[in-house]
């Protein structure tokens, strides 16, 4: 052992001078960390900025470790190293950063997602997940093939043999990655969500459940109905959820024989009764048409809440009140007339219970004005 190493009084001074710088260096870049995480919070709290408060609550998390090892590369720095010294130094400043980087813009996608969830909002978790895997695997593999480059590794061919492993796994499980992709549709452009009321087709359900292959809906009826993403993208879709309002048109009719002063009157009554109903909005009431047996009128008016039973019972409420309003006005609503019209010839002789029809007056004069034979 080489004892006069440890008599050696500039290694004990360099190392002092390491050790001191070190401590100094930790203290002060944990206090440059509090100070500005203390004011990027009072800040989030006076505007009420997400990225504000997700960047403070980032900077919050800082790695004690790392940071211990920026202050030992700082205070390397000060005392004469050799040059391979120089050049680990180099190396080391660099993942240390690449490192705390990583784990800042990871924290700062996990505390995105968590404001997902916290906002009250229905979304589509499965997708929520799924975005917030992806990038996660990409900061981190940017950050180890960064890491890699920096430290003299060719990673050229890594990557081709990651594009090209990427391709092969695409085509074997092509069907499955268009429903996932799907599923991220649906959670990026958001035409449904989780509690909506949808019709496609001839299904008419509730949304219960967005997953990474499928969508679950309960039908009326009472079933759960199972359809994969991509086929539900493909399809024209109903979202009632999200109607505000509900435009109705219904027609009736009237018996041709209605004057036209009363024809007048039954769009006045019409009117009345819808602008006295609650939530309904009168549109407008018109003698439209000259139909078989029936002069037709067309009404248009306007729901102001989505309510299906509550737009039920306007209408029922207005049907009554049409019912009895058009009685007391003396008219009568129209009913399928037929008439049969019958030109030339001799109407066949009808027996009521075997008896024969009565023969005209003037068929008996003729008969008996014969001779007899």
């Amino acid at each position: 052992m080489n004892w006069d190493v440890l008599f050696n009084e500039t290694l004990w001074i360099n190392t002092a001078i390491i050790a001191g710088v070190t401590i100094v260096s930790y203290l002060i870049l944990q206090a440059i960390l509090r100070i500005i995480t203390s004011r990027l919070r009072a800040m989030s709290k006076r505007s009420k900025s997400g990225f504000v408060a997700i960047a403070a609550e980032m900077l919050s998390r800082t790695s004690h470790l790392l940071l211990i090892a920026l202050s030992l590369l700082i205070s390397l720095k000060i005392v004469e190293l050799p040059d391979r010294w120089e050049s680990a130094m180099s190396h080391g400043w660099f993942i240390a950063l690449a490192f705390q980087l990583a784990l800042w813009m990871d924290t700062a996608v996990r505390l995105w997602m968590e404001s997902l969830s916290r906002d009250g909002k229905a979304r589509n978790p499965v997708t929520t997940t799924i975005i917030g895997i992806m990038i996660r695997i990409v900061i981190w593999t940017m950050m180890l093939l960064s890491i890699l480059a920096n430290l003299g590794v060719d990673i050229t061919a890594m990557v081709a043999s990651l594009g090209v492993g990427g391709i092969a796994i695409a085509l074997a499980v092509q069907t499955l990655l268009s429903d996932v992709f799907a599923s991220l549709s649906i959670g990026v452009d958001k035409p449904f969500e989780i509690g909506d009321f949808v019709v496609f087709g001839d299904v008419a359900g509730t949304i219960e459940h967005i997953g990474l292959r499928t969508t679950r809906i309960r039908a009326l009826s009472g079933e759960q109905i199972v359809t994969a993403n991509a086929d539900l993208l493909t399809q024209v879709l109903h979202n009632y959820k999200r109607m505000n309002t509900r435009r109705i048109v219904f027609k009736f009719g009237i018996a041709y024989q209605t004057p036209s002063d009363k024809v007048r009157e039954v769009s006045a009554l019409v009117k009345q009764i819808i602008e006295s109903l609650e939530n309904a909005k009168f549109d407008r009431a018109h003698f439209l048409a000259f139909d078989n047996s029936q002069l037709t009128f067309e009404v248009v008016y306007i729901m102001q809440v989505s309510d299906y039973n509550a737009y039920m019972d306007a209408q029922q409420e207005i049907n009554l009140q049409l019912l009895d309003g058009i009685r007391e006005m003396g008219v009568q609503f129209a009913f399928p007339v037929r008439k049969v019209e019958f030109t030339g010839g001799n109407l066949p002789e009808v027996n009521v219970a075997g008896i024969p029809k009565e023969k005209p007056a003037a068929n008996q004069e003729a008969q008996s004005a014969q001779p007899n034979g």
